[in-house]
């Protein structure tokens, strides 16, 4: 059974227990899925940033039973959500997800082979790009992937009119947050060693943005 409760800015599905629902990574985790079979190593671990309800995190270490899929999220609220879905799912190579805000410097895990972040940085500060393209270029692998999903600028123009409408609705709710344009990003990127590597056309006007860890 599925209901709904009000949380700080938006709706909130609750599916049961502690497992959260939302109706965003139920539409676009097939998508994201199939980015992810092009580019994620076939062992080792994925670091996923904010993790939210924890519905990627189930459905995405499904499919990859190879891998160890560690997942991090800031709030504990989402955090127990994560681990309900893990348990719902029966899941053996999904550890308890961690605690990590990518604006600290110490970060509870310090080596990963790819990194997968939906849907962050248009709804944190800056900072929180920063912060995670840091502690990226620290653990991640040589070679390896970080993949972002969600809406970008390109050469600071939005790629849809909706996607200019919700830029101006993120920046009134918070006037730290707004969609981020891709060349500002693959720059932060090159500072901590991170190429680009490829965009990838999604659907509602996303994008999947993948850098590459450069050899040191």
């Amino acid at each position: 059974m599925i209901t709904e409760r009000q949380t700080h800015w938006k709706n909130l599905l609750v599916a049961d227990g502690d497992r959260l629902y939302w109706p965003a990574p139920e539409r676009n985790k097939e998508p994201i899925l199939a980015v992810l079979r092009d580019t994620l190593p076939e062992t080792g671990t994925v670091l996923e940033i904010a993790a939210g309800s924890g519905q990627h995190t189930a459905f995405f270490a499904g499919h990859f039973r190879n891998l160890t899929w560690q997942a991090s999220e800031p709030e504990e609220e989402y955090r127990r959500s994560i681990q309900a879905w893990i348990q719902h799912d029966g899941l053996t190579n999904a550890p308890p997800p961690m605690e990590l805000d990518t604006r600290s410097a110490d970060w509870p895990i310090d080596k990963f082979d790819a990194v997968l972040c939906c849907n962050m940085i248009h709804i944190s500060p800056w900072e929180s790009c920063t912060g995670l393209m840091a502690g990226v270029g620290k653990g991640l692998s040589p070679g390896g992937a970080l993949i972002f999903y969600g809406p970008f600028s390109i050469d600071g123009k939005h790629t849809a009119d909706s996607n200019r409408e919700f830029d101006e609705s993120l920046e009134s709710r918070d006037p730290s947050w707004g969609v981020r344009d891709m060349a500002d990003v693959t720059a932060l990127a090159a500072d901590h060693g991170l190429a680009f590597g490829r965009k990838v056309e999604m659907p509602s006007n996303n994008l999947c943005v993948i850098y590459r860890r450069e050899n040191p």
